[in-house]
């Protein structure tokens, strides 16, 4: 059982900047995929960015977000720049499940996940 945490969520003005970290415990964090997702009031859950478990291979839909992470931390990391009011959700990070390819899910739009954080709130303000 994997246990993802989130933090570095909060209130921003618009053109601010955060970056969301996410902890993995209890698995073995440098052989999964991770991604983020968001979701905003009435909206469905949605991708943000993902990366492979070696640190390859980065996908985001966003320029302004930046996905990393440090597998010695067990931490994947979303860094936000030049936020915008849109941009305010729940974000939430995933493990991807086993074996599944990045792109495979981004071109198909079908994601299979195995574990989900509780998620941390940005909400940024115009």
């Amino acid at each position: 059982q994997v246990q993802l945490v989130e933090s570095g969520g909060g209130l921003v003005q618009a053109g601010g900047s955060l970056r969301l970290s996410c902890v993995a415990s209890g698995g073995l964090f440098s052989w999964y995929h991770m991604g983020w997702f968001r979701q905003a009031p009435g909206k469905e859950r949605e991708f943000v960015a993902a990366i492979r478990w070696d640190g390859g291979n980065e996908y985001s839909v966003e320029s302004r977000f930046t996905i990393s992470r440090d597998n010695a931390k067990n931490t994947v990391y979303l860094q936000m720049n030049s936020l915008k009011p849109e941009d305010t959700a729940v974000y939430y990070c995933t493990v991807f499940a086993t074996g599944q390819d990045i792109r495979t899910m981004i071109a198909s739009g079908r994601w299979q996940y195995d574990y989900w954080g509780q998620g941390t709130q940005v909400t940024v303000s115009s």
